[in-house]
């Protein structure tokens, strides 16, 4: 999506930053992992493949990505490196898939460093994501795709976020959550948002 390709935004523990081409090669080794590709339903790709989809993510305009990089604690909005790719530790995306509803999206969020996870990170990148999302894109109705087995995700969905569960797929051994956006959700996105910056992303 071109609409965020020029855009970082601060948060206080994340920088999320559009995906590059310089991203890929990191990008590309994290989805060598079995549990990654279990965790996001994704099949692995050649290096070639993943430019491709870079690509994609770029130029589409029904879907959007992000990248994930861990904040330096000691540094201000104003002095942080937007473009350390050496901190690297996931990334977020949605989709504008349901046909129906061109104003739905389907969340992901991957939080690929394990020394990243359970700092509440994931809860972080997902408030910055969905208050971009329905600000800037439009949304009006989340929907995520979970794992079973990944009981941190469906537990962050539904207590942090007020996602309910709609469906289960014995086939694909998923969970389907949703979350209409609200008054109320606009009110609490701006509220969590408030010390977030945003700033210009131009390639070195």
């Amino acid at each position: 999506m071109r609409l965020n390709e020029h855009l970082a935004i601060i948060g206080d523990k994340v920088i999320l930053v559009p995906y590059e081409e310089e991203h890929v090669p990191r990008y590309h080794e994290w989805m060598k992992s079995p549990l990654l590709q279990e965790m996001t339903g994704s099949e692995p790709l050649s290096i070639e493949e993943e430019y491709a989809m870079q690509k994609t993510w770029r130029e589409d305009g029904d879907k959007c990505t992000f990248i994930i990089l861990a904040k330096d604690t000691q540094a201000s909005a104003e002095t942080c490196d937007i473009y350390d790719n050496s901190r690297m530790i996931g990334d977020v995306n949605f989709y504008l898939n349901d046909h129906y509803n061109l104003h739905r999206a389907e969340l992901e969020v991957m939080i690929a460093e394990s020394e990243f996870s359970g700092q509440g990170i994931a809860t972080e990148v997902l408030k910055l994501m969905m208050h971009y999302a329905v600000n800037d894109v439009g949304v009006t109705d989340f929907v995520v795709r979970i794992k079973e087995t990944n009981a941190a995700s469906i537990y962050i969905f539904e207590s942090k976020f007020g996602f309910q569960e709609t469906e289960r797929s014995s086939a694909f051994k998923e969970v389907t959550l949703r979350r209409k956006v609200s008054d109320e959700l606009k009110t609490e996105l701006e509220q969590w948002t408030q010390s977030v910056k945003r700033v210009s992303y131009n390639k070195q």
